[in-house]
């Protein structure tokens, strides 16, 4: 009788771990800023499929990785957010909810499946001065085995994070008007591109979580938009 082929946990969790970065190391980064309006979402995305989108009022995502999977994410924050907003108040429904609700999912895929989530997500919310306890905006990062981080001023997911967070450590400011943070985004977005010609608009995804606007705060910006932006 032959004995059965054993791996120990420790190995198990490292080749899913090295499996998924692979997977979202082959996907476009995408960055999140801070800017004097609101937050800005930027990506990299020649395609048709959006990487960015609204959850709810005052929160938006963006994810990197395979697209099914972080697309089917956004979805279920969706359901999510409006369960929420139904069963108790829409000023109730808030990013740092969301982003745990993902960390438990995904870290459950990761731990119980035999193939882990190949993606990693963003969940940012705008500070909102009319709501008290709202004031001030938020970002959270959750990686594809469960981890969950929140960040401040900007949040980089993707391949190319490290060497675009160091890149962004050096250049933001707090305050940058939206024309300015796009730049930088679009600069940052330039280094990941390993020597290719700088990422044209009609080639950039850009959304914003705005305060200044009444009800739902996000807005997708057209290739017009983004062009009289980064021209200003």
């Amino acid at each position: 009788m032959s004995l059965p082929f054993y791996v120990s946990p420790e190995q198990v969790m490292q080749d899913k771990a090295e499996y998924a970065r692979k997977g979202i190391g082959r996907g476009k980064s995408s960055i999140t800023l801070e800017f004097e309006g609101g937050i800005v979402l930027l990506a990299e995305n020649p395609a048709t499929l959006s990487k960015i989108g609204e959850i709810y009022d005052r929160i938006a995502f963006a994810g990197v990785g395979k697209f099914s999977e972080f697309d089917q994410l956004r979805k279920i924050g969706v359901r999510f957010a409006d369960m929420k907003g139904y069963s108790y108040s829409r000023d109730d429904v808030r990013a740092r909810a969301l982003a745990n609700a993902y960390s438990q999912a995904m870290g459950d895929v990761f731990t119980r499946e035999l193939k882990p989530l190949e993606v990693e997500v963003i969940v940012a919310e705008v500070g909102d001065p009319t709501l008290a306890g709202h004031e001030t905006n938020a970002i959270y990062r959750v990686q594809f085995d469960g981890s969950i981080s929140d960040h401040k001023d900007y949040c980089v997911i993707g391949g190319s994070a490290e060497d675009l967070n160091e890149f962004l450590r050096g250049q933001y400011r707090p305050g940058l008007p939206l024309g300015e943070a796009i730049e930088l985004g679009r600069s940052a977005l330039n280094r990941a591109s390993d020597g290719q010609p700088a990422v044209p608009p009609e080639n950039l995804e850009v959304c914003v979580l705005e305060k200044s606007r009444i009800g739902r705060k996000f807005r997708r910006l057209s290739t017009d938009e983004v062009r009289d932006q980064l021209s200003a």
